[in-house]
């Protein structure tokens, strides 16, 4: 079986998590269970099937490193669960446009340089997948990287809220180059996101209707530190309420904009890598008497997207192997919080199962 050959943007935590955990699984057998992937061997391929090959960042720490050394450059402050050894891939010098805010510009310092030509690299590297990890409100950045993987013709994986899978004109673009999508906005494993729509949808199952709720999230990483600049965090808030309304709509049923409030609320620098959620569901059960719901979540947050982002990559391969192009619909419902088409999280895993068994190669996965 082939190797996946992948290329990451941004080699912040989601990065260092995502290459720990494929040096951390790859001796795992196809009978051991491993928290956070649908299956060890997906379609064919295995977890240490995914080959990285190439990196770009913009932080002088990490430009011009091994992608094992940059992984662990500060300011990455996740959780530390894997040794890497060297993987001879060179950090290049990206893009910034709007990739470096307010607030990062004052804890990352630009590398020197001009910027690498990723349209080469990514051709020279052969690279199969891409993987969007920009700091959230990079539009202007995340398009530019975007029409270099048109043009090298690669598969790309839209893991922050910036709207490309979900745009008719990104999907075309994608469709005409005969290149699969998948995205917007990685979902965590079990995260403040998949546990509202769970939440959500137990109320509406039960026959109780969600009349004011709100989701509030602090952390510690570059992440949070970065949406204290409240004009890049509006993509995310609208990629958040969105994947909580659409479980509501779904219903025909509909809720006040005002009385849904769901996003990032503070940078707690102490926190590092941890997220914690606070959650309410205001609702009425029978004889219309008020109940309250209130949870608090707390997660390390850039491992808990990891194992997600192993199962889309392997997912891009399947569809670059059979021809697919344009948004894939099944693996984006279940994988991303803003995706072309929303289900609910339990139909979307019943369609990605049916995707990974149609795409898989059964001569493969016996083997």
């Amino acid at each position: 079986m082939s190797k996946i050959r992948v290329a990451i943007i941004g080699a912040g935590n989601r990065a260092s998590s995502l290459v720990q955990g494929v040096e951390y699984y790859k001796n795992t057998k196809e009978s051991d269970f491993v928290p956070g992937v649908m299956h060890i061997n997906l379609g064919g391929y295995h977890i240490r099937d995914i080959e990285f090959v190439a990196a770009f960042d913009i932080d002088k720490n990490k430009v011009g490193k091994d992608l094992s050394e940059a992984i662990f450059a500060p300011p990455n402050n996740t959780t530390k669960f894997s040794d890497v050894p060297r993987l001879n891939v060179k950090v290049e010098r990206g893009m910034t446009h709007d990739g470096l805010g307010k607030y990062l510009s004052e804890i990352i310092e630009k590398a020197p340089g001009s910027t690498s030509d990723v349209v080469d690299i990514l051709k020279e590297t052969k690279t199969d997948v891409v993987i969007n990890y920009l700091p959230v409100g990079s539009e202007e950045a995340t398009k530019w990287y975007v029409e270099q993987i048109l043009e090298a013709g690669c598969a790309f994986i839209n893991c922050i809220p910036v709207f490309i899978a979900s745009e008719k004109y990104w999907q075309k673009r994608f469709e005409k180059k005969k290149l699969p999508i998948i995205g917007d906005d990685i979902k965590s494993q079990v995260g403040a996101t998949i546990l509202h729509r769970t939440l959500v949808n137990l109320y509406l199952d039960r026959g109780m209707p969600i009349e004011r709720t709100y989701q509030l999230n602090t952390g510690g990483n570059t992440d949070f530190l970065n949406m204290l600049e409240r004009e890049r965090l509006d993509s995310k808030k609208k990629s958040k309420t969105n994947a909580v309304t659409s479980q509501i709509r779904a219903r025909d049923l509909d809720i006040d904009p005002d009385n849904v409030h769901v996003g990032p609320s503070d940078y707690v620098p102490w926190q590092k890598d941890n997220k914690l959620c606070f959650l309410r569901i205001e609702s009425r059960h029978f004889g219309d008497i008020p109940t309250y719901l209130d949870c608090r979540l707390s997660v390390e947050d850039s491992p808990n997207s990891a194992g997600v982002v192993i199962d889309a990559i392997r997912c891009c391969k399947l569809a670059l192997n059979n021809g697919l192009s344009g948004a894939l619909i099944a693996p984006s419902s279940y994988f991303m919080k803003s995706t072309p088409k929303q289900y609910t999280d339990t139909e979307a895993r019943e369609l990605t199962e049916k995707f990974i068994k149609r795409y898989g190669k059964e001569e493969e996965k016996k083997g």
